[in-house]
């Protein structure tokens, strides 16, 4: 009963308002005292130091840097612009023209938070002064802040590689096709309901979006090969074998850098406020990402592996069975903890017996990082909701909010089931880009 004890001490502590990182700290050390003793804090040194050593895990503080960088320079707003000319005429065009910034944004930073937020600060006025209803700007701003799980690179992908031992390269290639399924997806949905009912979701104005082709292409040229050579000098060097995914954030964080100089943009109160950002983010990954090491050893030695390889054992289905009950697992995780408690806390207990069911470990990865993506989107936690709360007008009520949100959690679970029926959308990439 231990690891079962385990889990609701944790969620208690979560809920009565102790931090996560906090909350797997305390559980780790009361639990593990009954069965160490004194000795404890020497077992536990293990796990922290194995987690402090962790080079890959360097990748995060490069990425999130990059994406401060970009949320504080005039990058993001050139970019929306020149979607906006576009495909401001379509049906619901600035919502797509939004979807398509959260996108190319995900793909040249991999941060969630980071990405809603610069994004919504502009598409928020500009839907709302277009006459938009307030749940499709919700939705479409949360659904595509959720990209920067799924699209890579990913501060998710370089995690959960760490703790399943996997190549990041292979889940970067794999992430590429779900990623563009998701964005499809989104769009079909903001395409017909705008069709369906014009005044959800108005066209710009010829007015607006009237501009000389000529110009229009250098306003374009201007705002998206900035990002387009990011995505390009990070993705294109790691999938070439070329850098590590160390290096290549190292890459992608200096190309921001050098992008900012070339637009006089860079400054000490810039460069002041995207560092401070990036510490603090790191920080708090790191703290949940050792005490999540902490958790899963003393789960472990409680006997929670072979409390799961019995639970799993007595659903029986096989494989199909395996996967079900994990991902049901992690879906309702989602409801209550952010994706690196999710990442830290189950892929450690689910990965060997995965390996060992024969299951292939990539395509169930992509599995989990789209099941994880709902959980931005799914309340009472909904991180992408409170990302949005903190800039939204307030008009903009919470029940818009869920409302909104709803139709992008079902365009999420369609691309669930593309990839469990048809596993070649997560595994053919990577045997073409990395190999076997």
């Amino acid at each position: 009963m231990t690891p079962l004890l385990m889990f609701a001490a944790l969620f208690v502590l979560v809920f009565a308002g102790v931090p996560v990182a906090f909350s797997l700290i305390i559980i780790s050390v009361a639990f593990g005292y009954m069965v160490f003793g004194e000795l404890i804090f020497l077992q536990l040194y293990g796990p922290l130091l194995h987690t402090a050593s962790n080079f890959v895990l360097a990748a995060i503080p490069l990425f999130i840097f990059m994406g401060a960088i970009l949320e504080r320079s005039g990058i993001a707003k050139r970019l929306f612009f020149a979607l906006q000319l576009w495909l401001g005429g379509l049906p619901g065009g600035l919502a797509l023209s939004t979807i398509a910034m959260c996108a190319v944004f995900a793909a040249a930073s991999g941060v969630v938070g980071a990405v809603e937020i610069v994004v919504g600060l502009m598409a928020i006025p500009a839907m709302t002064k277009a006459g938009y209803r307030n749940d499709l700007i919700a939705g479409t701003i949360c659904a595509g802040g959720s990209l920067g799980t799924i699209i890579p690179p990913s501060v998710i992908v370089v995690v959960y590689a760490s703790i399943a031992q996997l190549s990041i390269g292979k889940l970067f290639a794999a992430s590429i096709l779900p990623g563009l399924l998701m964005v499809v997806f989104f769009v079909i949905y903001i395409l017909v309901r705008s069709m369906v009912r014009p005044a959800d979701a108005p066209p710009l104005p010829q007015a607006e979006r009237a501009m000389p082709t000529g110009r229009k292409m250098k306003v374009t040229l201007t705002a998206l090969l900035p990002p387009l050579a990011l995505i390009v000098l990070v993705l294109g060097s790691l999938l070439a074998g070329v850098a590590s995914a160390t290096e290549a954030a190292a890459v992608g964080a200096a190309g921001t850098i050098l992008l900012a100089l070339m637009f006089r943009e860079l400054n000490l109160k810039l460069m002041s406020e995207a560092l401070n950002v990036t510490l603090r983010i790191t920080a708090m990954i790191m703290l949940i990402v050792a005490g999540g090491t902490m958790f899963t050893s003393i789960f472990a030695v409680t006997g929670g592996g072979q409390l799961v390889r019995d639970t799993v054992a007595g659903i029986g289905y096989g494989n199909a069975g395996i996967i079900a009950f994990f991902l049901l697992v992690v879906f309702f995780a989602g409801f209550v903890l952010d994706w690196v408690s999710i990442v830290l806390i189950f892929i450690p207990i689910f990965a060997p017996i995965v390996k060992s069911a024969g299951i292939d470990p990539i395509w169930f990865a992509m599995m989990v990082l789209v099941v994880i993506q709902t959980s931005y989107l799914t309340p009472p936690m909904a991180p992408s909701i409170f990302y949005l709360r903190s800039i939204a007008p307030r008009d903009m009520s919470y029940g818009q909010m869920y409302r909104g949100v709803l139709p992008f959690v079902g365009a999420q679970m369609l691309v669930l089931l593309v990839i469990i029926l048809i596993p070649e959308v997560a595994t053919w990439l990577p045997e073409i880009l990395v190999g076997l």
